[in-house]
């Protein structure tokens, strides 16, 4: 599966994911936008949305938190989207990420428990599976 098809399918999950819960989607015209979808809520505000596809490794859903943008290199998503939309394959699962949740470079969501039972600091995948996003969580993100 060649890298434009495993987007289009990350893409595709997180925008289907959204739309069963009753968000009103949009998807930008054109390229070069730094974000994939945006969701409209209630109190007018638009959350841009990019899609990531994510593998496993060592007990984490991992994703790159940061575009390749041919011929500028690596830039974050700071200030250009304010969500990830996480497509995780191996468990057909999705998950929203706060773009300041994560490293700029990497994001990394725990799948399992650690082995020192370390807490503090740990992103556990749960926390961000898309079914507990609410329009008020959203909106919180917005405000």
């Amino acid at each position: 599966m060649g890298t434009a098809t495993r987007g289009n399918a990350a893409e595709a999950a997180v925008l289907n994911g959204l739309i069963v819960l009753g968000f009103d989607v949009y998807v930008p015209f054109g390229s070069g936008h730094p974000f994939d979808l945006a969701v409209y809520l209630p109190c007018h505000k638009f959350l841009r949305i990019q899609c990531k596809r994510a593998w496993l490794r060592k007990g984490c859903v991992v994703f790159n938190s940061h575009s390749t943008d041919h011929g500028r290199g690596e830039r974050s998503y700071i200030g250009l989207a304010d969500l990830f939309g996480v497509y995780f394959p191996p468990e057909d699962k999705v998950f929203l990420v706060p773009v300041e949740a994560v490293s700029p470079f990497e994001g990394c969501l725990r799948l399992e428990p650690t082995r020192n039972n370390q807490r503090k600091r740990i992103r556990f995948a749960a926390d961000f599976e898309i079914e507990r996003w609410s329009e008020e969580k959203l909106r919180a993100l917005s405000a």
